[in-house]
């Protein structure tokens, strides 16, 4: 069952209307409405890139912030920052990612941050939502839209009451300036253009 109570295309406004007060005073709903912080321990951010034509290359970053604020009645004023630490980029390999942090792609020293900063919010039916919002990478803000599934709530054994998503994306690299390629004997390049992102992402909920 899904978070939010839904519209469907048979209501009436009647109907609508008893829904929309239905939500307003479901508990759980109620529950689930507040400010959250993103728990990198149990939050990944995650990227897949076609390497030589044939294999992917997967990684991820391992210093991760942000804020969530979910509205259990409305879900498009939920909102979401993030902030990801370039410089914790992990492929699995030293030398190469040291290769993405240098100048040839993500120039940590200059750029020590990639940020995402949600606009719009919307819920699709389901467990299923999608969030839109401004990537910045590289001094280079350009809109990205992700879509999330929502896995629950539950209390954790300290107390904590979290929220967990699961979401996924593609951008192409080279809108945000990442254009560094080498080309193959065989024909084709050394890194795909296309990047697949992946999100799982484990909120706790603020005291208070």
């Amino acid at each position: 069952m899904g978070i939010f109570s839904r519209k469907s295309a048979t209501d009436t406004p009647e109907t609508a209307t008893a829904t929309t007060a239905e939500a307003a005073v479901n508990p759980d709903l109620a529950a689930l409405t507040g400010d959250y912080t993103i728990d990198p321990a149990h939050t990944t951010i995650g990227f897949v890139a076609r390497h030589a034509m044939v294999t992917n290359v997967k990684g991820h970053f391992k210093d991760v912030e942000g804020t969530l604020h979910l509205d259990g009645a409305d879900p498009s004023k939920s909102t979401a920052s993030i902030d990801v630490r370039m410089d914790s980029i992990d492929t699995g390999s030293a030398d190469r990612d040291g290769h993405l942090k240098s100048s040839d792609f993500f120039r940590v020293e200059e750029f020590p941050t990639m940020t995402f900063r949600s606009t719009t919010a919307e819920a699709l039916g389901g467990d299923d939502y999608r969030i839109t919002g401004d990537l910045s990478i590289l001094g280079v803000t350009k809109p990205l839209t992700i879509d999330l599934e929502f896995n629950g709530v539950a209390k954790d054994p300290f107390g904590n009451e979290r929220a967990g998503f699961e979401g996924k994306s593609e951008i192409l690299r080279s809108e945000w300036g990442l254009t560094w390629n080498a080309a193959l004997e065989t024909g084709g390049v050394l890194v795909s253009d296309k990047i697949k992102l992946v999100f799982d992402i484990s909120a706790i909920k603020n005291a208070g």
